[in-house]
């Protein structure tokens, strides 16, 4: 065997020429069979917690089984697990870099191209499938080049099995060890292991947490199918008169139980057949009601609410679903973090131990989640703060707007220019602006003076605000500070100059009326 010198977890020399190979190869028989009969079919509530029990003391053989035919059975389950899924899934994937260090850099460049090459993104996709089965498993072949280039294979979770004295460590079984099976070899697998609660990891799965749900929903709705059967035709009476013969009544009776397919009959003239109505109890109801508490459920276990799922016949839902999220953030952000965590523990230190040898520290893979923003309100308060000191990077106000740097020589959009008068201008123009080139009258150098005595004033004012400003890390914090810091502000001598501004454009006024201006 090619032993090299790197070391597993467990300190022992990687048998590199085991990566390359493809270990857990499924088959037609054996403990590793790719067909497996079906368990929801005729189960009881009786079978299924003997089921669950048997998957908790450490035959979960029929429990995965059952998991994955609850998702192609029920559609309510497959809808809400699919939207939980799809809310880490479609996160944006980044790669951050060990350290500023160049040889850091260029590592995290190199995973981050191996987070785009194929495969990569259906690995995240199936990696979710634990959500709902406690665990997935792919295997790593790794394909040997001028690099080592993963290449992963999804493995059915049945060809594994929890060793039996912790019931933690996952083990693969083969006919080499048909009751413990094989310890999982290093740098060979991705083991997802979602931390839904605490305990053992096969009872995490939503399977578990929504199977009693689900089998009242599938016992509810076999009687509600009989029911609308039963209760959805009209009652069908045929009526023979008494000198009817035994060969006639079989034919009114053969053409009454027709009439429930074809809606048609022959009958004799002395023969005839009544339609009643079926009673209107509403006992249908109670099968609707039945099943859309049980979604409900459902979506709580799955989501953390239900206001996205279930549209409520008070005419509420489709309304607050807008402001609902689609899965809770919080419930986002813990699956979110437990596929980093198993990303990073499975797939990036193995490939970089293996092509750039044992570090200190790793790059890391990430699912940033951005929140949806308020670009009005932002543009708002960026344009009302900066005349006061505020000072924003242009690039950083680019990437919240989603406006790229502009391209050279490109045609950029600007502010309109005022008007300039040209030398060749119409009188009727020139008029216009007349007023740009007049001298200044009294009003003019009045409001000018003004000015002059109230810049002072308003830097004094203005000084405070200005400094918290600069002191606050967000707008919530300015806001709450300038409130208080205003009512100390002393604006007395602003009062005054104003006053006395007031009082001078009066009496301009009355001056103005007497010459009959």
């Amino acid at each position: 065997m090619g032993q090299s010198r790197i070391l597993g977890p467990d300190g022992q020399p990687i048998e590199t020429a085991d990566l390359s190979e493809e270990i857990a190869r499924g088959g037609v028989t054996g403990v590793r069979s790719v067909w497996h009969d079906s368990v929801a079919r005729n189960l009881t509530p009786a079978r299924l917690s003997a089921l669950l029990e048997d998957a908790a003391n450490g035959n979960a053989d029929e429990y995965l089984t059952l998991a994955e035919e609850m998702e192609e059975r029920e559609l309510h389950y497959a809808s809400v697990l699919g939207t939980r899924k799809r809310a880490v899934s479609r996160l944006p994937c980044t790669v951050e870099s060990a350290s500023d260090d160049a040889d850091d850099v260029r590592i995290a460049d190199d995973v981050r191209e191996l987070t785009l090459k194929p495969g990569f993104r259906l690995l995240r996709k199936d990696m979710l499938d634990a959500l709902g089965r406690s665990y997935s498993v792919h295997e790593i072949v790794w394909q040997r080049g001028a690099k080592w280039l993963p290449q992963y294979e999804w493995r059915d979770p049945r060809w594994f099995r929890f060793d039996r004295e912790t019931g933690r460590e996952l083990r693969l079984k083969d006919p080499q060890a048909p009751i413990d099976g094989l310890a999982l070899q290093p740098y060979k697998w991705i083991v997802h292991r979602p931390s839904l609660k605490t305990g053992l990891p096969i009872r995490c799965g939503l399977a578990r947490l929504v199977a009693f749900a689900w089998i009242c929903k599938a016992y509810a709705q076999k009687d509600w199918n009989a029911f609308a059967e039963i209760f959805g035709l009209p009652l069908r009476i045929g009526r023979y008169g008494p000198g009817a013969t035994a060969k006639d009544i079989s034919v009114l009776r053969h053409a009454v139980q027709s009439l429930g397919s074809d809606a048609a009959a022959i009958l004799p003239a002395s023969m005839s057949i009544e339609f009643h109505e079926a009673a209107k109890n509403g006992g249908g109801d109670l099968y609707e009601r039945l099943c859309d508490y049980l979604d409900r459920q459902i979506s709580k276990a799955v989501l953390g609410q239900t206001m996205t799922a279930d549209a409520q016949k008070t005419g509420l839902g489709s309304n607050n679903a807008s402001v609902h999220n689609e899965v809770r953030n919080d419930i986002r952000d813990d699956d979110a973090q437990d596929a980093e965590e198993t990303l990073n523990r499975d797939l990036v230190v193995p490939y970089v131990i293996l092509n750039y040898g044992p570090r200190k520290a790793y790059p890391r893979i990430t699912f940033p989640i951005r929140e949806p923003e308020d670009l009005a309100a932002l543009v708002k308060n960026v344009t009302a703060l900066v005349p006061f000191g505020l000072q924003v990077e242009e690039s950083v106000m680019r990437d919240r707007l989603g406006f790229p740097e502009p391209a050279e020589n490109a045609v950029l959009l600007k502010a309109p220019s005022r008007p300039v008068a040209s030398p060749t201008q119409e009188p009727t123009e020139q008029a216009l602006n007349a007023r740009q080139s007049a001298p200044l009258n009294t009003p003019d150098r009045q409001i000018a003076r003004l000015a002059a005595q109230a810049d002072p004033i308003v830097a004094e004012l203005t000084a405070p605000i200005a400094a918290i400003l600069a002191a606050c890390n967000s707008f919530e914090e300015f806001r709450e500070r300038v409130t208080d810091t205003y009512r100390e502000l002393d604006d007395r001598a602003l009062s005054a100059l104003l006053t006395q501004a007031l009082t001078a454009a009066q009496l301009a006024g009355r001056y103005e009326l007497l010459l009959g201006v």
